[in-house]
């Protein structure tokens, strides 16, 4: 090209750039409104942002794949945990993590029941953003490890999905479609996914208990003088674990506050019987 063209080819270049730019800038305006679900923008979510900023939670935590990575993403935390749980993190993070034994802790912050309730409220208003599917997946740090190993269940998981052994107590996944693997197909993938809080390693215990032996387990606590529930072997246990997590409450701060578990209580409606039937029979195989 002589100098003539370069010069055009340039101007036009930029302009097509610009344009792109412009046209792209205005259709993301256009779809803020319903992308963000900005009716449900509240007193109490702008309040709850305002308390994310007040105590730096961004130096530690994400949103949406902005802040630091020294813990755990939040975006969507208020779906992965429930807002009881949250309250009662929040209150005293100790309660569930040993500095000794995970060596990072939380602070604990002081927030007042208000902040705390608010910042809930706008945690769960991130939680329902359409981000397009970013983060591709929730940065899981438990603190926890596998006895003898010094891998935290996120990277035995990692290590596993890369081709590596999976941890002690997981089924292989396979490809047939019996109620067995459909039901571990189902503790990976359903929202929340199960996966997120429970770990089938022996003594690994993460948001909630390792669901390691669950099938024994619900034997002995069916049996215990604690047991209020309904169930009459361990696949009832399991069930009514997932239907009605309140119905008995594993002992541990980290577990329950007030008579309530921290396990969501929306199974019973979010699940088909069908699915968990899959779930009980994949549950109750665990060794």
């Amino acid at each position: 090209m002589n100098k003539r063209q370069t010069r055009l080819f340039a101007i036009v270049s930029t302009a097509l750039a610009a344009l792109a730019f412009l046209v792209m800038t205005w259709d993301s305006h256009r779809q803020f409104g319903k992308l963000t679900n900005a009716q449900n923008l509240t007193a109490e979510v702008i309040h709850g942002k305002d308390v994310w900023h007040k105590y730096n939670c961004v130096n530690c935590h994400t949103l949406l794949g902005e802040g630091a990575y020294y813990a755990p993403d939040l975006t969507k935390i208020a779906q992965h945990r429930g807002a009881t749980y949250l309250q009662a993190y929040m209150r005293d993070p100790s309660k569930f993590y040993d500095e000794t034994r995970h060596r990072r802790l939380m602070p604990k912050q002081n927030l007042s029941d208000k902040e705390i309730v608010d910042l809930i409220a706008f945690l769960d208003w991130v939680s329902k953003v359409d981000n397009q599917g970013w983060p591709p997946r929730p940065i899981l740090v438990t603190g926890a490890s596998l006895p003898g190993t010094d891998l935290t269940t996120q990277q035995q998981g990692e290590n596993a999905g890369a081709g590596g052994s999976a941890p002690p107590g997981a089924r292989p996944v396979t490809s047939d479609k019996s109620p067995i693997a459909l039901g571990q197909a189902l503790f990976r993938s359903v929202a929340p996914a199960c996966g997120a809080c429970h770990s089938v390693a022996p003594d690994v215990n993460m948001a909630g208990p390792s669901l390691a032996g669950i099938g024994e387990h619900a034997k002995e606590r069916i049996a215990s003088a604690d047991y209020k529930g309904q169930a009459k072997d361990a696949a009832g246990y399991i069930r009514e674990s997932i239907e009605h997590p309140s119905a008995y409450l594993v002992p541990g701060p980290m577990y329950s506050a007030d008579g309530q578990s921290f396990m969501p209580p929306t199974y019973a409606k979010d699940l088909t019987p069908e699915q968990i039937d899959q779930l009980v029979a994949y549950l109750v195989t665990l060794k």
